[in-house]
This record gives structure tokens, C-alpha cells and sequence, in this order.
């Protein structure tokens, strides 16, 4: 988070608070925007904040550790993302996270501003690649409508199969505000990637 605020003071002028989920506050509301990345268990008071904070108008970055296992216990994170993490087999479509892994982040939503402001990707194609990364397969989405921002795509080392989902960026309307979801973010380096910091940047000043 230290490089992110880094790079919205520079590039953005927009200053910024970094805390631990101990230390949040319990109104959010003076914040044009709040960025999560909680490792592991989210508590109840700062998952109560944040939903209030999303639900009276607010706009909320949730990125990578967001959506994961560590989560499940709270029993109201996953409902208000609009999110499920099925157990059993991943190919049966239960969830699985595998780390130490390529990659690919592909754009599908070519016209979106989140997208496209100031970002350039590889020249094979709109898509960038992240090496030693952290993959969650099989997020399930449910609970209306959102904007498909990203995609994945990774191939597993062992049993040599491909996957390619939909899931690794995306916009939802919540209450009066809005919730992005942003899956990158395993390694410090990915927030120093120039496409991927760019994304989340854009996501922090996107105005719906």
C-alpha cells in the first residue's frame, strides 16, 4: 500500500491514509474512495464500516486477499461483494488458490475508463503478465449486475491445463456507492507494474 500511495500522491496529487483494520475508523465517510487489502481474517468492525461506508455513497477498491478463503468466516463480506468460494474439487468448481505462478491479465472491457486511462499493455494483445503471482480460481459472482473489468488467464505446472476466467476485475453498484475488485496484488512488484498500478489508480479516481 506504501507504493500505491506513493504513486497516487505523485501521479494523481491524491494524498492518502494508510491503517491496519485495528486501527479504522468507524465512519468512513469523509474518504472519496477506500482501498482494502486485508490478509487473512477480516474482523467484524471493519467489515461493518466498510459496507456502511459503500452503502451510503462510498466507492470501495477491494483488492486481491479481498476475495479468499480467510474471509469466509465473516459472515457478512462475501454477501455484500456478492461473492461465493465453493469448497470441493477445483474441477468440479470448488475454489482453489495456488501461489508462485504466470499470470495473464487480460482486459475485456476495452471501453472502460478503469481499463484504458493511461494503461498500455503488451503488444500481442490488451493483456499484461505477472510472474511469481498468486491465482484464485472458480470465484462464483452472484447478487446482480456487475461490470466485467478482467480476466485470467494461467496454466497449471502439473497437470499442463489452461484456465481462463472472468473474474479478476470487476465494477458493482452497492447501495448508493460502488465496489471494484481488482485480483492481482500478491507481490509488492505488482503495484510497482506499470499497467497494474495504473489500473488500480484509475479505479481510486473513477467517477460512475
Amino acid at each position: 500500500m506504501e507504493i500505491l500511495a506513493e504513486r497516487l500522491k505523485r501521479d494523481e496529487g491524491i494524498s492518502s491514509k494508510i491503517v491496519t483494520q485495528d486501527e479504522m475508523p468507524a465512519d468512513l465517510g469523509k474518504y472519496s474512495a477506500v482501498v482494502v487489502y486485508v490478509h487473512k481474517k477480516l474482523a467484524d468492525a471493519p467489515a461493518k464500516a466498510m459496507v456502511d461506508y459503500t452503502s451510503a455513497g462510498g466507492k470501495l477498491v477491494a483488492l486481491h486477499h479481498s476475495i479468499s478463503s480467510g474471509k469466509r468466516e465473516n459472515k457478512h463480506w462475501f454477501p455484500f461483494l456478492g461473492v461465493e468460494l465453493p469448497k470441493g474439487d477445483v474441477e468440479q468448481g470448488g475454489y482453489q488458490w495456488t501461489e508462485g505462478v504466470t499470470l495473464q491479465i487480460v482486459n475485456l472491457a476495452p471501453k472502460h475508463f478503469i481499463t484504458t486511462h493511461k494503461v498500455s499493455y503488451d503488444k500481442q494483445g490488451p493483456s499484461f503478465t505477472l510472474e511469481h503471482s498468486e491465482v484464485y480460481l472458480n470465484h462464483v459472482l452472484s447478487g446482480g449486475s456487475r461490470t466485467t473489468l478482467l480476466g485470467l488467464k494461467y496454466t497449471d505446472a502439473k497437470t499442463g491445463k489452461t484456465w481462463a476466467q472472468d473474474t479478476a476485475g470487476w465494477l458493482k453498484p452497492s447501495g448508493k456507492g460502488w465496489i471494484v475488485y481488482l485480483m492481482p496484488g500478491h507481490r509488492v512488484e505488482e503495484f510497482r507494474h506499470p499497467a497494474y498500478s495504473r489500473i488500480v489508480m484509475n479505479a481510486v479516481i473513477f467517477k460512475p
